[in-house]
C-alpha cells in the first residue's frame, strides 16, 4: 500500500505562499537566466545595428557695444546688442531661413533623405527633429545672462558640427543682409525727403523771387505812369501859362501903342515934374507894368512865344521827370535777379538739409563686417553618439528578459500547483482497492 505522506503538501485554494513562490523560482533560475541572457543578447544586436545619432550644440550671446557703435551712431538705424541677438535667433528658428540653408546644402539634402520620401518631407524631418533652440527664462535673462543656444542631433555619416555652424553663419549673413537692406532703405527715405524739403525751399525761393521781380516791375509800372502823368500835367501847365502870357502881352501892346511906346521905357522918362514923387514909386513898386517894354519887344516876344513848338524847357521838373523815366526803363535789381546763375547760394535755411544730405550721403551700407553677435561657443565634432545608449540598451535587455523569466516561472510554477491540486482532490485507485477487500467476510 501507497502512503500518501509523501505526496507535497498543498496550500489551500486562494491562499499565498510568498516563501514557497520564491522557492519554486529560485528552482527555475536556468529559465530565467536564459530569458535575460536573451533578451541581453537582442538588446545588444539592436544597440550595435541601429544608426547611431550624434547631437552638437552652439552657443550664442550679445556683441560687444563697439561691435554696433559705428551703425548705431549713424543716427538713422539703432541695433542695440540685445535685440541683434533675438533678431539672429528668430532668424535661426525661421521656418523660411531654415529651408534656405537646406536648399543650399546638397550633403544635408542627402542625409536626411530616404528612399520614398521627398524633399519637402526630408526638411520636415530636419526642421522638426534635429534641431532645438534653447533660451535663457525670459524673466531672468538680462544683457549680461543673455543666450541663445542651438542644438542637432543627426545620423552617422553627417558632419553636424559643420552642418550646425554653417546654419549659423547663414542666419547671420541673412540678418546682415536684411540690416543692410534696411539701412539702405532708411538712408535713401531720408535722402528723398531732404530732397523734398530742398525742392520746397527752391520752390519758395523761386516764388519769393518772382514775387520780388514782380513787385518790383509793379512799383517802376506805377512810378512810370505817375511820372508820365505829371509829365503831361505840367505840359499842360505850361502850355497854359505860355497862352496867358500871350494874352497879357496883347493887352500890353495895345496900351503900349495906344501910349505911343514902341521902344522900352520907364515911368520916370514919362513924367516931367514931380520928380520926387515918381522916383519914390519906383523904389516901393518893384513891378512895372508890361507895356513900359514898348510895343515892338512885346510883339517880338508875342510872336515867339505863338511859333514856340515845346514848353519842356521852361520848367526844370520837366527833365527831372524825363531822367526819372530813363531810369524807369530799366530795373537793374530785375536784371540781376534774373541773371542768377547758382540760385542754390540764395537759398534759405538750407545749410543745415545741406549738411544732413552730405552726411546721409557718407552712410556705409556695407554690412559685410557687422558683427552682430558673439559666437561663444562653436559647435565641434562629438566624441560619442547620444543614441543608441548600448549599455543602456543591454542593460534594459537583461531586465526586461530576468522579469519575463521571473513571470514564466510564476506561471509555470502556478500550473505545477494547479496539477497537484487536481491530483489530490482525485480518490487514489488502491485505496479504494484496499478498502473493498476489507470489507468481504473474514477480513
Amino acid at each position: 500500500m501507497t502512503s500518501i505522506s509523501r505526496i507535497p503538501p498543498v496550500v489551500a485554494h486562494g491562499e499565498f505562499d510568498f516563501l514557497s513562490m520564491l522557492q519554486a523560482i529560485w528552482r527555475q533560475k536556468k529559465l530565467i537566466a536564459a530569458s535575460a541572457l536573451i533578451f541581453g543578447v537582442l538588446g545588444a544586436v539592436y544597440a550595435f545595428m541601429v544608426t547611431p545619432e550624434y547631437e552638437v550644440s552652439t552657443v550664442l550671446r550679445p556683441a560687444a557695444l563697439n561691435e554696433l557703435d559705428s551703425l548705431n551712431r549713424s543716427g538713422v538705424y539703432s541695433l542695440p546688442p540685445g535685440e541683434a541677438l533675438i533678431r539672429v535667433g528668430a532668424a535661426l528658428d525661421s521656418y523660411e531661413t531654415r529651408l534656405g540653408y537646406f536648399r543650399s546644402n546638397q550633403a544635408l539634402q542627402d542625409a536626411f533623405t530616404r528612399p520614398g520620401r521627398t524633399a519637402e518631407q526630408a526638411f520636415e524631418d530636419f526642421n522638426r527633429n534635429a534641431l532645438k533652440l534653447v533660451q535663457p527664462d525670459p524673466k531672468k535673462a538680462d544683457l549680461l545672462s543673455a543666450y541663445i543656444g542651438v542644438e542637432m542631433r543627426y545620423p552617422k555619416g553627417v558632419s553636424g558640427h559643420d552642418v550646425l555652424n554653417g546654419l549659423v553663419q547663414f542666419a547671420i549673413e541673412s540678418e546682415r543682409r536684411q540690416v543692410s537692406e534696411d539701412l539702405k532703405v532708411i538712408v535713401i527715405n531720408r535722402l528723398n525727403e531732404v530732397d523734398a524739403k530742398m525742392a520746397a525751399a527752391r520752390a519758395d525761393y523761386v516764388a519769393t523771387k518772382e514775387g520780388r521781380i514782380a513787385g518790383l516791375l509793379e512799383s517802376d509800372s506805377l512810378k512810370r505812369a505817375m511820372l508820365q502823368d505829371e509829365l503831361r500835367a505840367l505840359r499842360v501847365q505850361l502850355k497854359m501859362l505860355r497862352e496867358n502870357r500871350i494874352s497879357l502881352l496883347d493887352e500890353a501892346i495895345v496900351i503900349a501903342r495906344s501910349l505911343g511906346l514902341k521902344k522900352p521905357t520907364t515911368p520916370s522918362s514919362m513924367s516931367g515934374s514931380d520928380t520926387g514923387n515918381v522916383i519914390h514909386n519906383e523904389v516901393n513898386n518893384q513891378q512895372i507894368p508890361l507895356y513900359f517894354m514898348g510895343a515892338d519887344a512885346l510883339e517880338a516876344e508875342r510872336q515867339v512865344l505863338r511859333k514856340r513848338g515845346s514848353d519842356d524847357f521852361a520848367d526844370p521838373r520837366v527833365a527831372q521827370i524825363r531822367k526819372e523815366l530813363l531810369l524807369l526803363s530799366s530795373n537793374r535789381q530785375v536784371e540781376v535777379l534774373r541773371k542768377r546763375e547758382n540760385e542754390e547760394l540764395f537759398l534759405n535755411g538750407v545749410e543745415a538739409l545741406r549738411a544732413e544730405r552730405t552726411r546721409l550721403e557718407g552712410i556705409s551700407t556695407d554690412m559685410s563686417r557687422l558683427r552682430m553677435v558673439s559666437i561663444d561657443r562653436l559647435a565641434v565634432e562629438p566624441v560619442a553618439p547620444v543614441k543608441p545608449k548600448k549599455l543602456l540598451l543591454v542593460a534594459l535587455g537583461v531586465m526586461l528578459g530576468g522579469l519575463i523569466g521571473v513571470l514564466l516561472a510564476t506561471l509555470r510554477n502556478a500550473l505545477t500547483l494547479r496539477r497537484l491540486h487536481h491530483v489530490q482532490s482525485a480518490p487514489l485507485p488502491h485505496i479504494q482497492a484496499a478498502d473493498s477487500h476489507s470489507s468481504l467476510p473474514g477480513h
